[in-house]
């Protein structure tokens, strides 16, 4: 196997290869371009005119998904998946890899569409070290764009695989896009309804892709992933780099199930208290008039809409970010 295929084990070490670009015998190009990010470039006759971009490891303990996207990897060094796609492959935060911890100082998938450059530090310098990568990646004319960014959940969930469709004024969610994740076994999808500032929100809004965040489980340790099943997902992303992922020209979404927003629970101060037990799961329903938090100056979070769940619940953000979600059942 080329050495390249070693993205994860090198990024874990914290090395950097001494060949940058490496061809495999079939003419794939495999081309290191920064810590953490390795472009995969199909020979000329294979390419698809696909561009897809493959990340994990943006919170640096999430380590089931990194897991995955070493293998697909390995597998392409090796020659045995040939790619047909064009392809980049980013481990988000390294140095929150290298300790197993969330993030650093800062959670790098709060800082994208503008927000790194209102902050400091080596994650706001990452956000923009990755927005360059993708932007640059996504560059050429006349090719399908898609991202998957792949994560996995601080806490369980109701629905144990699910994925957030970014917004952008003015277009579509695409419906065989989310023929094609339910194919990769994605439950339940969010379609969110105001831009966002998360990694597939910058993809999606400013550079024109398919973007995707893919919660796939709860956050494990590295090589503690067997609960995990990906066995779907993988077989997508591995016909995805081979050419052969297809949808139908009619296709028909049948049984996934799709949330809306309804609100954003925002932390303001230090008084802020989430009325939510620790062990409380992703999805879980709540019932119309229960009282969900409260903050300072008599702020309060009363449940109001009918079918409300929960997710993300994390009283420990910082003020002024998100400590939770409140999303109801929505249609197309």
């Amino acid at each position: 196997m080329l050495a390249l295929g070693k993205l994860l084990e090198l990024t874990l070490a914290g090395r950097e290869p001494t060949e940058k670009i490496q061809l495999t015998t079939a003419g794939t190009r495999l081309h290191w371009l920064a810590e953490g990010a390795l472009e995969v470039m199909p020979a000329a006759a294979e390419d698809c005119k696909l561009d897809l971009l493959l990340s994990a490891g943006i919170h640096g303990n999430e380590t089931a998904p990194i897991e995955l996207l070493d293998r697909l990897l390995q597998a392409i060094a090796s020659g045995a998946l040939l790619p047909r796609a064009r392809i980049l492959f980013l481990l988000g935060n390294p140095a929150a890899m290298r300790r197993g911890v969330r993030y650093v100082d800062q959670d790098i998938n709060r800082l994208f569409s503008g927000r790194h450059e209102q902050s400091s530090g080596s994650e706001a310098l990452r956000a923009n070290e990755l927005e360059i990568l993708a932007s640059s990646f996504f560059s050429k004319p006349d090719r399908q764009r898609l991202h998957y960014d792949l994560h996995t959940a601080i806490r369980g969930s109701k629905i144990e695989q699910f994925a957030l469709y970014p917004f952008s004024p003015g277009r579509e969610h695409s419906l065989q896009e989310l023929v094609r994740l339910q194919a990769a076994g994605i439950e339940a999808v969010l379609l969110q309804n105001k831009p966002g500032i998360t990694f597939s929100s910058f993809t999606y809004a400013h550079l024109g892709a398919e973007a995707f965040t893919l919660e796939l489980g709860k956050a494990r340790p590295f090589g503690e992933n067997q609960e995990v099943n990906l066995d779907r997902l993988e077989a997508c992303l591995r016909d995805l780099v081979e050419g052969l992922s297809k949808v139908a020209d009619e296709p028909v979404l049948d049984g996934m199930q799709l949330f809306s927003v309804a609100r954003e629970i925002i932390k303001h101060s230090a008084e802020f208290k989430l009325h939510l037990p620790d062990s409380v799961e992703n999805f879980s329903e709540l019932a119309e008039g229960y009282l969900l938090a409260e903050d300072v100056a008599g702020t309060r979070w009363i449940v109001e809409e009918q079918g409300a769940r929960i997710i993300f619940p994390n009283p420990k953000v910082k003020n002024g970010l998100r400590a939770g979600i409140l999303v109801v059942p929505a249609t197309l």
